[in-house]
């Protein structure tokens, strides 16, 4: 249905709605929806150059650095991320600046629109999804907002995602991770082959050194497959920076998204426009300082390779501080290994429920936790009050962590009156 009658915006809090309510329709996965709907709105991911993201971590950061980088080299610059923590018009940026509400909610009344025709003509189980809806609004905007270059970030897998509908001329696939495996397959191999099928045709694919064997393998063959040229990304920037995005996670992003701008503009990067990218681009979500006395971070790792990159941050910065980690983390997550990586820095654990139905129990992550020999945790079912407790905990001069699920992270930063976030 649409949201209003025709000529009209959503407000808002209508257009908000609209996308929560297909929430209850979950997902499905295939492009035909995707293509007809886009063909409904003029095909606008044909007016725009694009550069594609894909990967189990990383996705969100390497985008924003891209798209940094690319508006630093004189391209307007546009990005579509996944998902968002406060507000959906987190998702959609133009030039770095996140959507307005009033053009998000004119953006989604205008892709409901078209999405009402495609499903007039559709089996009842095969309606436009809530992702599809947000992407094919993101792309009218972008093309709309008349940028040059869209960076554009997967959501899940890569072959039957919304986003494998673009003509990029780079993909990029940031690392390849044991995750959705009951949707992408049960080996490296297996979901790198779905992240990878986003290759095209005599396009180029940038990946980093450090990427898995068993994914490169892939890679490698599926550039073959396709004529595509591989390029594998230094391990450094082109030109040592400062950057503003904490975590030793992002040291290794940065020069996987410099060489990603490099395929695209297809010239060395100017050393200047590499410094201020990497000076200015936040994360929001990802090792995110909120408060000092105790440092209070919130970082969004949600599987055991973003914890084990965690773990690797932590021990550098803790310093013989004292941790104490507020976890949340969902039932499709292989919890034991996440907490394998991070409880043995922890002075304490308090387990609590993102707002997500799919967050585990507290009282699960509890057990699960004295399970790998570790008794010291406490239950705190509500986000606030447990990072609260957490950095009481600390002490003035430890640390506080919020992690395991970027819900989480958005249950934290959403003001107490502010709208929640997507489920999916």
């Amino acid at each position: 249905m649409t949201l209003r009658s025709a000529g009209a915006s959503p407000s808002i809090e209508e257009a908000e709605a609209h996308l929560l309510g297909l929430e209850l329709f979950g997902m499905r996965f295939g492009t035909g929806r995707m293509r007809r709907l886009l063909a409904g709105l003029g095909d606008p991911q044909q007016r725009f150059a694009s550069v594609h993201v894909v990967g189990s971590n990383g996705k969100s950061s390497t985008t924003r650095m891209i798209a940094a980088l690319l508006a630093r080299h004189g391209r307007r610059t546009g990005a579509y991320l996944s998902p968002h923590l406060v507000r959906f018009g987190e998702r959609i940026l133009v030039d770095g600046e996140d959507l307005g509400d009033a053009e998000f909610a004119a953006a989604i009344g205008r892709a409901a629109a078209a999405a009402a025709e495609v499903d007039a003509d559709a089996a009842a189980d095969d309606h436009i999804t809530q992702f599809e809806l947000l992407t094919a609004a993101a792309l009218d905007e972008l093309a709309r907002a008349d940028v040059d270059v869209a960076v554009v970030e997967a959501g899940l897998g890569g072959r039957y995602d919304a986003t494998n509908v673009l003509p990029s001329a780079v993909q990029v696939l940031t690392n390849v991770g044991l995750e959705h495996t009951r949707w992408l397959g049960p080996t490296i191999a297996d979901i790198a082959a779905e992240k990878l099928d986003v290759v095209q045709p005599g396009a180029t694919l940038v990946v980093a050194r450090s990427l898995h064997r068993d994914a490169l393998t892939v890679a490698e063959a599926v550039c073959a497959e396709r004529g595509a040229t591989l390029v594998l990304a230094p391990d450094t920037p082109p030109v040592p920076v400062d950057l503003r995005a904490g975590g030793t996670f992002q040291r290794a992003n940065f020069p996987l998204a410099c060489a990603a701008a490099r395929a695209f503009l297809r010239h060395d990067l100017d050393p200047g426009a590499v410094r201020a990218a990497a000076a200015t681009t936040l994360v929001p979500g990802r090792w995110q300082r909120i408060d000092t006395g105790p440092d209070t971070i919130l970082d969004g790792a949600h599987n055991p390779a973003g914890f084990a990159v965690l773990a690797e941050t932590l021990r550098e910065v803790l310093g013989g501080r004292r941790l104490v980690a507020v976890l949340s983390i969902l039932d499709d997550k292989d919890a034991a290994a996440m907490l394998r990586e991070l409880l043995p820095l922890c002075a304490e654990v308090v387990c609590t429920h993102s707002a997500n139905p799919r967050a585990l129990p507290p009282s699960t992550l509890q057990s699960l936790a004295a399970q790998l020999g570790w008794p010291i945790t406490r239950l705190e079912s509500d986000p606030p009050r447990a990072l609260a407790l957490a950095r009481e905990l600390a002490g003035p001069d430890g640390l506080a962590l919020a992690t395991g699920s970027l819900y989480l992270i958005a249950d934290l930063l959403r003001p107490a009156d502010g709208r929640r976030a997507s489920s999916l």
